[in-house]
């Protein structure tokens, strides 16, 4: 009877494997179980995906003979897409693309790549036969209905590359991606007012700024090779205008956020109320304030220059929203370099980069989104930051000095002879001395019992006098207005934001973190607060204790080689003994 049916039963079993498959195949389905959810989407990136009408295309440069650091930067990203497409299986289809390969004609992509702007990672790597040069694309383009976007997947420059670096990059993956599409599902540019009027930077210091917020606007023709290769063409996220609050009579709520660059001449009261009644209605505003006078070119021409105070009339002003920027400067042992002559004769001095105080490097704290993994932000001249008022007002420190630093005040006479000797760094006690922050809440008028009648009379016309914000707002004050300025090379034109001119073509020529620094900032300003959360994701990065592994070598070599063994050897035998009892009864 059982030989009869045993036909029918592997023909059942069959069938039932493959109904089995096609159920698995149409449901599947995964448990993230990793504590900082590294392999799930935000409900913003599943949202975002589910709004797609038509299929992207994401092709990823990352395909070829890496080092390891890369291959696991390639393998990241290939588990991430993976994800991605799950959650519009229809509608997202990804490569990985060799830059080497040819496209046609001799042509390969990385030439392609080249010609949008992307400027590899010139990566040294030990082999066997000594060093050898790789050649590394660390991008991914995107293709949606006719648009293209490009994606950095790995936001650094440096040939030494770190394993935090390499893990921030993982992190800020879904972020980076998710910007992008959002930007082409919803291309509206937001309008970013750029005062003028009060002795605001208007010239090649700015270029890199407006290349930064609307690099559409740029005429690139006039820029020498050099320049142009820095700053490629690029498609703009914000329109950039200018405004001059002389001559307008208020700031309209058009503008989403009123971006104040290093001031050098006082405001007037009708200018402060103008951009007063401006945040009261709901705008936005990112300051960047030098309140001293103190320029590098100064120090070159005379050799040492007096830091005095500029007199900008903010003080109330700022005063009222909860934060004072103070009349001193922040001296740091983390900075940046210049040349310095420490040798020779005055027609051939001898020179050599040393540490300039005066140019702190701001690393991170990762205590918001708006700074949370980026590198080390470059600040020159940079005055320190009070909080003051009381709760209502939320306060976020979003740069503050390194553990050995110090402040002193003005008027402060600053000397290149100061590094002829090594700084004390017994001087240096002071640590965490904020230069940046963030303010959120219902700010209250600097004007909301002075007001005179004439300029109530005024603002009846654009909607009337506010003594507040109805809902909250938010500003963000940053005391130094050099940080979103370029630096210009008499040869190459406007440098890069957040590089030292002094240091372009040496063997410390770096770009710092400041243009990510802007962008975040406008971001969460103008926010798609949404898209600007999924930056909190945070991959932990989890390294052996050496100490412990030479410890517990021994042991865990037995529990993970000889011990399995055994454990099958003993099964073994106590099946063995279980059938010789059988049997044998």
């Amino acid at each position: 009877m059982s030989k009869k049916r045993s036909p029918i039963w592997w023909v059942v079993l069959v069938v039932g494997l493959v109904v089995v498959n096609f159920i698995a195949s149409q449901l599947h389905s995964r448990f993230d179980l990793t504590h900082e959810k590294r392999y799930s989407l935000t409900k913003t990136t599943k949202d975002l995906l589910g709004q797609l009408k038509n299929e992207i295309v994401v092709n990823v440069y990352l395909k070829g003979d890496f080092p390891t650091e890369f291959r696991k930067l390639a393998t990241a990203t290939q588990e991430f897409l993976s994800v991605l497409k799950e959650s519009n299986p229809s509608n997202i289809r990804y490569y990985f693309v060799d830059p080497q390969d040819e496209v046609f004609s001799g042509k390969t992509w990385a030439d392609s790549l080249r010609q949008l702007g992307v400027d590899p990672i010139n990566l040294t790597v030990q082999v066997k036969a000594g060093q050898e040069n790789k050649i590394i694309f660390p991008y991914a383009i995107i293709n949606y209905e006719g648009q293209q976007s490009l994606v950095n997947l790995f936001q650094s420059s440096k040939r030494n590359i770190s394993v935090s670096e390499l893990n921030n990059a993982e992190a800020m993956m879904e972020y980076q991606f998710a910007s992008k599409i959002d930007r082409m599902l919803y291309p509206e540019k937001p309008l970013i007012a750029y005062c003028v009027g009060n002795g605001e930077p208007e010239r090649a210091e700015v270029f890199a700024l407006r290349h930064t917020i609307d690099p559409e606007s740029i005429n690139y023709a006039a820029l020498p090779d050099d320049a142009r290769q820095r700053f490629p063409p690029a498609r703009s996220n914000y329109f950039l205008n200018l405004v001059d609050l002389q001559t307008l009579p208020f700031v309209p709520d058009t503008f989403k956020v009123l971006l104040i660059v290093k001031p050098s001449i006082q405001f007037s009261d009708s200018e402060k109320l103008k951009i007063d009644q401006y945040i009261m209605r709901g705008g936005k505003v990112l300051w960047f304030i030098d309140d001293l006078h103190a320029e590098q070119d100064s120090l070159s021409i005379k050799s040492q220059l007096i830091a005095y105070d500029r007199n900008l009339n903010l003080e109330d002003l700022l005063f009222n929203y909860g934060v004072r920027v103070n009349p001193d400067l922040i001296m740091d042992l983390q900075c940046d370099f210049l040349p310095f002559a420490v040798g020779g004769n005055p027609s051939n001095p001898q020179y050599e980069f040393l540490h300039w105080n005066y140019y702190p490097l701001f690393e991170s704290r990762n205590n918001h989104i708006i700074n949370k993994n980026i590198g080390l932000v470059a600040g020159h001249f940079v005055n320190s930051i009070d909080t003051v008022g009381g709760k209502e007002i939320r306060k976020t420190i979003l740069l503050q000095s390194s553990a050995n630093s110090r402040t002193i005040g003005t008027p402060a006479v600053i000397s290149p002879n100061e590094n002829r000797n090594a700084p004390e760094d017994a001087l240096f006690k002071q640590h965490d001395i904020p230069a940046a922050v963030l303010l959120e809440g219902k700010f209250s008028s600097l004007y909301r019992s002075r007001i005179a009648r004439s300029q109530m009379d005024t603002l009846r016309k654009y909607g009337g006098f506010r003594k507040e914000t109805q809902e909250e707002n938010k500003m963000i004050v940053v005391a130094d207005g050099d940080l979103v300025l370029n630096d210009v090379s008499p040869k190459s034109g406007p440098l890069p934001m957040g590089m030292n001119t002094f240091t372009v073509g040496t063997q410390y020529e770096y770009q710092f973190a400041n243009k990510d620094l802007l962008l975040n900032c406008l971001e969460y300003l103008t926010s798609k607060g949404n898209i600007i959360k999924t930056r909190n994701k945070e991959i932990v990065l989890r390294l052996l204790d050496l100490k412990k592994v030479e410890a517990e070598k021994t042991t865990w070599q037995f529990i993970n080689i000889a011990l399995p063994v055994l454990i099958i050897i003993l099964f073994g035998y106590i099946y063995q003994q279980i059938r010789k009892r059988k049997f044998a009864s």
